[in-house]
């Protein structure tokens, strides 16, 4: 089949790999430009430059515009696939090929809809996450379903860690995706709508520590913004403290949220929990944590004595 498609960053560079290796023709390549975005600076391989290293046209865009229908049209395509598109697709484009447009999405839809999927999946405790391949409607990732492919969540995993997992399932989703479609099947899965969520995008304010947390969400909340994702953070004596390993401590510590308790091992613990006044609530054991200049210290190194607190603003 003749296949454009709307990609970006290394989702879509893996995407167009597993397209140029497979027996259909990409016609056309339409990314979004490089972003400042502290999200997109990440796992910013370049779509554009893959395409035109294998000498296929490519369309740059904030957002696909009128302007956009003219190659689209000479193109040809007989489907569209959508990767990591991070602008809405109006119906004049996702119905124009033959065969509609495959949106691939990192998560298990109806979930986690929308931005950052496996951050936001790992904050809230999920036991698995995974890749939809549904074919594209006027809502935003809520079109049938014709392919999922999920990865377990391990105890102590990292977004880092689901993403690698999950970037293996870009490039064989998609081209099983296309061969069923290419099969002529189209009676694809619908969406259970009452399961569905959708999620913003993560933005700085959403890195802020709340010791009124637990201990297990403040530990999944330090996972999910691993290196190199912008990391959590709090405050110590009004200077930003950015917390780069940590666990849920072995006892339990009761007090006031973001107390600098006591010492675990090689760990300073923080009590934590909207509860911790009543004693039953483990805290957060922080084991590492980087400066704003960049220094990174061991938390035996940085918390010298036990007392005072860590404040979720200067």
């Amino acid at each position: 089949m003749r296949v454009v498609m709307f990609g970006y960053q290394t989702w879509g560079h893996r995407t167009l790999q597993a397209l140029l290796d497979s027996e259909h023709e990409v016609a056309l390549v339409v990314t979004h430009p490089p972003s400042d975005h502290a999200y997109e600076r990440i796992w910013s391989d370049s779509v554009a430059d893959l395409a035109a290293a294998h000498g296929v046209p490519v369309e740059v865009r904030d957002r696909p515009d009128d302007d956009l229908l003219v190659p689209l049209e000479k193109a040809d395509p007989d489907v569209i696939v959508a990767t990591n598109w991070r602008t809405w697709i109006p119906p004049q484009i996702f119905e124009l090929p033959r065969r509609g447009t495959l949106n691939v999405h990192d998560s298990l839809l109806p979930a986690y809809a929308g931005f950052s999927p496996l951050i936001w999946a790992l904050i809230n405790g999920e036991k698995e996450v995974g890749v939809t391949a549904h074919m594209m409607d006027a809502e935003l990732d809520a079109g049938n379903v014709v392919l999922q492919r999920s990865v377990p969540v391990g105890p102590r995993d990292t977004t880092t860690d689901l993403f690698h997992k999950t970037l293996e399932l870009f490039g064989p989703i998609t081209v099983d995706g296309l061969a069923l479609i290419a099969s002529g099947k189209t009676d694809w899965t619908p969406q259970d709508r009452s399961k569905a969520s959708f999620f913003h995008k993560r933005s700085d304010e959403d890195n802020r520590i709340d010791w009124t947390w637990s201990a297990e969400e403040l530990d999944r909340l330090v996972r999910a913004q691993s290196d190199p994702y912008p990391n959590a953070y709090a405050f110590h004596k009004g200077q930003r403290l950015r917390i780069t390993a940590a666990s849920v401590s072995q006892g339990n510590y009761g007090g006031t949220p973001g107390r600098i308790f006591i010492r675990e091992g090689d760990a300073v613990v923080i009590v934590a929990g909207a509860e911790a006044r009543r004693g039953k609530s483990r805290g957060l054991a922080i084991e590492r944590v980087r400066l704003d200049d960049g220094t990174e210290l061991t938390a035996a190194e940085y918390f010298r004595t036990m007392g005072g607190y860590l404040t979720s603003h200067p």
